[in-house]
C-alpha cells in the first residue's frame, strides 16, 4: 500500500487546497449578483491575459530551481545562486515583455476588451506570479506545509478582503475586482521576496552557468506554456471574440466552478511529487509496479466522478452563480470532464519532469492547445457555449493521452505488466 507519509501529505494539501479554494468560491455567489455577465466577462479577459504572458515573464523557469533541489547534495547553498539566476532571468525578461506590450497596446486593448493600463498591470502581476510560485516550490520540496499554507491562504484571503472592499462597500463594480486581483500578487510577491533573503535563498552574484542551465530546463518549456494557455484559457478568448463579453463572462463562472476538482488534484499531485521522485531515483522494479497499480485505480476512480458530474453539476452551479448565469448549467458537465482529464495528466507528466525531457510536453501542449483551438472554431459555430465546453473536453483528452505516451518514452514504468496486479 502507499506510504503513510504520501497520505499524510496529500491530506494536508487538499486540506489547504480546498479551503484555499473555498475563499474565491465565497466570491462566487456574490461577484455573479454585484457584477453584469459583461464586467465579469472583463474580469476573465484580464485573467486570460496574465495566463497567456505566464510563458514568457520568466520564461519558465520557476520549476527549475524546484528541480534543482534534488540535484544537490546534502548542502544546498549552490541553490541560492541558482534562484537568484532564475530571478534575474525573469527581471530581464519581464522588462522586455513591458516593452512589447506598450508598443503594441491598441492591438491588445481590442483583442481582450482591456484598456491599455489595464494590460500593462497583466505583466507586472505576471512577473509576481512568478515569484510566488518560486518561493512556494522551495517550501513544497522541503515538505514545509505549515508555511506553504499560511502563505497560501493568507494570499486568498487578501484578496477576498480586498474584492469585498471595492466591489460592495466602495461600488468599484469590475474595476474593483480587477484592483485586488492585481495588488494582492504583487504585495505578496513581495512578502516571497523578503523570505527567500532571510532563508538565504536569493544570491546576487551573477552566474552565467546557472543561467544557461536553467535556461535550458525553462526554454523548452515556453512552447509548453504557450500551449497550455491555448489548451487551458484560450477558450475564453475565443468565446468573447465570437459571442461578447457577456457569454465570456458566464463561460467564466462555469470554469470557475469546475476548478474545485483541479484543486483537488493539485492538492494530491503536489504531495504526490516528492514521494514519486524519491522512489524513480530508486529505481526499484517492485516500487514500481505499485505505483502503477494505484495510478491505474486513481484513473477508475476520476472517470467515475466524472460520470457524477453530468448529473449533480448543474444544481451545484446555479446555487453559486444565481439566475443570471443559468446558461452555465448547461456545461459544467463537460468543464468537469475536462477538468478530470488534467487530474489524469497530473499522474503522468511528472516522469517527463524527472527525466528533464520537458521538449516532450512543449511537442504533447502545443498539438493539443493547437487542437483545442480548432475545436473551439467548429463547434462554437455550432453549439454556441456548449461547443466551447465540449472541445475543452476533447483538448484535454488529447492533452492525457500523448503525455502518457511522452511520459514512457521518458521514463520507463511497467504501464502493460500483469504482474502489477499480483501485488498486494
Amino acid at each position: 500500500m502507499l506510504s503513510k507519509s504520501l497520505a499524510r501529505a496529500s491530506g494536508a494539501y487538499l486540506i489547504v487546497n480546498i479551503l484555499n479554494a473555498a475563499i474565491p468560491f465565497m466570491l462566487l455567489p456574490i461577484l455573479t449578483r454585484y457584477l453584469s455577465t459583461t464586467e465579469y466577462g472583463v474580469v476573465a479577459m484580464f485573467q486570460t491575459f496574465v495566463a497567456a504572458l505566464s510563458a514568457f515573464t520568466g520564461l519558465s523557469v520557476h520549476g527549475a530551481a524546484l528541480r534543482k533541489f534534488y540535484d544537490l547534495s546534502e548542502d544546498k547553498t549552490e541553490l541560492k545562486d541558482y534562484i537568484g539566476a532564475c530571478l534575474q532571468i525573469l527581471l530581464l525578461s519581464s522588462s522586455i515583455i513591458f516593452l512589447l506590450v506598450f508598443f503594441v497596446s491598441d492591438y491588445l486593448s481590442t483583442l481582450f476588451g482591456l484598456n491599455h493600463g489595464w494590460l500593462l498591470v497583466a505583466v507586472i502581476v505576471s512577473a509576481a506570479s512568478f515569484v510566488v510560485n518560486i518561493r512556494m516550490g522551495q517550501w513544497q520540496v522541503r515538505n514545509s506545509i505549515l508555511k506553504y499554507s499560511a502563505f497560501l491562504l493568507s494570499q486568498s484571503l487578501v484578496n477576498l478582503s480586498l474584492s469585498l472592499l471595492l466591489v460592495i462597500v466602495l461600488k468599484l463594480g469590475g474595476e474593483g475586482r480587477l484592483i485586488a486581483m492585481a495588488w494582492t500578487p504583487v504585495l505578496f510577491a513581495g512578502v516571497a521576496l523578503f523570505s527567500l533573503g532571510r532563508c538565504n535563498l536569493i544570491g546576487t552574484s551573477w552566474h552565467v552557468n546557472h543561467v544557461k542551465e536553467a535556461l535550458r530546463f525553462g526554454v523548452p518549456l515556453i512552447p509548453h506554456v504557450a500551449g497550455a494557455f491555448l489548451l487551458l484559457t484560450i477558450d475564453r478568448l475565443v468565446v468573447n471574440t465570437k459571442l461578447g463579453l457577456g457569454q465570456a463572462g458566464i463561460y467564466m463562472a462555469a470554469i470557475q466552478v469546475s476548478m474545485i476538482a483541479s484543486i483537488c488534484f493539485d492538492a494530491i499531485n503536489k504531495a504526490f511529487v516528492p514521494w514519486l521522485y524519491e522512489r524513480l531515483s530508486r529505481n526499484l522494479i517492485e516500487e514500481k509496479q505499485l505505483i502503477v497499480k494505484w495510478t491505474y485505480i486513481y484513473f477508475v476512480f476520476l472517470l467515475g466522478l466524472a460520470i457524477v458530474g453530468f448529473y449533480v453539476g448543474p444544481y451545484f452551479i446555479f446555487i453559486l452563480t444565481g439566475p443570471n448565469y443559468q446558461a452555465a448549467q448547461e456545461i459544467i458537465g463537460w468543464l468537469l470532464l475536462g477538468q478530470i482529464f488534467k487530474g489524469m495528466y497530473l499522474m503522468v507528466t511528472n516522469y517527463v519532469f524527472f527525466a528533464k525531457k520537458t521538449v516532450y510536453l512543449s511537442v504533447v501542449t502545443m498539438i493539443s492547445g493547437l487542437l483545442n483551438v480548432l475545436f473551439l472554431f467548429l463547434l462554437i459555430d455550432y453549439l454556441g457555449l456548449h461547443g466551447a465546453a465540449i472541445a475543452t473536453a476533447l483538448a484535454g483528452a488529447v492533452q492525457f493521452l500523448l503525455t502518457w505516451y511522452a511520459a514512457n518514452r521518458s521514463f520507463q514504468m511497467p504501464w502493460t505488466s500483469l504482474k502489477v496486479w499480483s501485488r498486494p
